[in-house]
């Protein structure tokens, strides 16, 4: 049975985008993010993380940097009775002088890789799920794998993903 899911970029969505983020003492979350996770795990979505990190392509840090924090973010959302059921990363940049990892790639946003390949090995289904991202190469990619996207720029989180699950239930009846 397939479940529907919510696509949240990292920077910029659920922590402040500071560049080439990957230690936790670096992290902040962004106001009502952590809420706004619970939120979305109560109403049944699957939470998954899709994110560039070309931070590892131009050698400013490791992908162990990445699951690590990646690791850390869940056990702070543990005290708001809230997780990310999954995060995928593009490694991967044209310009980056880390050999393996210096490409053009399916899954740099805004191509649609990551979340077709979180679609594929979850189950997902794409016609209820959305995707949140402060950018508009963001939002490109959700439409390239055909889910909805919206751009978020500022505010609460949380007050935010309320409004867009609301609006994708009401499309949806209509």
């Amino acid at each position: 049975m397939s479940r529907a899911a919510v696509f949240l970029d990292r920077d910029g969505v659920l922590n402040v985008d500071v560049n080439y983020l990957y230690r936790p003492e670096d992290f902040i979350w962004l106001e009502g993010a952590q809420a706004a996770v619970r939120y979305l795990n109560q109403q049944g979505y699957l939470v998954i993380v899709v994110t560039n990190q070309s931070g590892i392509a131009r050698g400013y840090y490791s992908e162990a940097a990445v699951n690590h924090l990646h690791n850390w973010m869940n056990e702070q959302l543990k005290q708001f009775d809230a997780h990310i059921d999954a995060f995928y990363y593009c490694p991967h940049h044209p310009d980056g002088i880390v050999e393996q990892y210096r490409q053009c790639c399916a899954c740099r946003k805004p191509e649609p890789g990551l979340i077709l390949q979180a679609i594929d090995e979850w189950s997902i289904d794409a016609a209820g799920s959305l995707l949140i991202g402060d950018n508009r190469r963001d939002v490109e990619a959700a439409e390239r794998a055909g889910i909805k996207g919206y751009l978020f720029t500022q505010g609460n989180l949380l007050e935010f993903v309320r409004k867009v699950v609301k609006d994708k239930l009401s499309s949806k009846e209509g």
